[in-house]
């Protein structure tokens, strides 16, 4: 009997020893939601920050765009005067985007198209090949169509694209000894400052004004064809850069600002956890002094 009451001292004495204090609970998740609410609040600073560069970037690509587009413009007024004289099967898919994130779905717009024109077996040849210009592309397209990629770029557009840049990436595109009947440049197509959407652009080949009668009326050299040929890729390829560089910057700027806009939502639920977490506490502690007091 006296055992079994030594024991029971002992245990109720032990509870009280190792027990937690009361309110430890609340205080240590009150911790963890200062913790996560100062988190937050850098994440916000951060995307605040990054939505006013992509903005001033922005005014900049937008300049640059209208420039650029009048080389995409002379080029359809050239090709207007070759048509081509049969659908092309084995095309050349120039896939262009870039290497950075947090722009949300710029690079699965151009990936997504891609795939959609090789998903239509009638269209084009299953073994047509794939240039890629940007990292986040070719990381995409290489779990879905990895046979068909010969030739990647990157580097390319991490300022405002210039033409250099694009007669650069024309040169080793026609150099690479790739066997192709066309050109096809998949590229976001710039809509307005919150909207774009993916666009094929045609680019016709050496061979194609050759045997264009528009062409053949005239005597020509056979590098003058070939250096125009050339000189409308490039024209081309720039022309897709910029517009592709001016949705990266638009689009960016809208995901900067949406993250910005659910972090400050978040803060303010947190905020509101935390006070009624720190309320709670408080009456709890209230209430331990009233209760001591009460048994004095």
């Amino acid at each position: 009997m006296l055992a079994r009451q030594s024991l029971g001292r002992l245990t109720t004495q032990s509870r009280v020893l190792g027990a937690a204090p009361t309110g430890a609970r609340n205080m240590a998740t009150l911790r963890e939601i200062e913790l996560r609410l100062k988190s937050v609040r850098n994440i916000e600073k951060i995307t605040k920050s990054m939505k006013m560069i992509a903005s001033t970037k922005l005014n900049k690509a937008q300049r640059a765009m209208v420039a650029g587009k009048q080389y995409g413009i002379a080029n359809a007024e050239v090709f207007q005067n070759a048509p081509p004289q049969e659908a092309a099967k084995r095309k050349l898919f120039i896939v262009m985007s870039s290497d950075k994130g947090l722009c949300g779905g710029i690079h699965s717009s151009v990936t997504k198209a891609t795939r959609r024109i090789f998903a239509d077996k009638g269209q084009v040849d299953p073994e047509s090949p794939i240039m890629i210009i940007g990292d986040k592309p070719k990381a995409q397209l290489s779990r879905a169509l990895p046979k068909n990629i010969v030739l990647t770029f990157n580097q390319i557009g991490r300022d405002i694209p210039t033409f250099a840049d694009a007669a650069g990436v024309a040169d080793l595109i026609i150099k690479s000894g790739v066997k192709y009947d066309a050109i096809s440049i998949v590229y976001n197509k710039f809509v307005s400052a919150i909207s774009y959407e993916s666009a094929v652009m045609e680019v016709e080949t050496e061979e194609t004004l050759k045997s264009s009668p528009g062409f053949r009326a005239y005597e020509m050299e056979d590098d003058v064809t070939k250096d125009l040929a050339e000189f409308a890729l490039a024209n081309a390829i720039y022309a897709a850069l910029v517009e592709g560089h001016a949705c990266e910057q638009s689009a960016r700027r809208n995901a900067m600002d949406n993250a910005s806009k659910n972090a400050g939502e978040m803060i303010n639920r947190l905020q509101m956890q935390y006070n009624r977490g720190r309320q709670a506490a408080i009456t709890n502690e209230l209430v331990d002094i009233i209760t001591g007091a009460s048994a004095l």
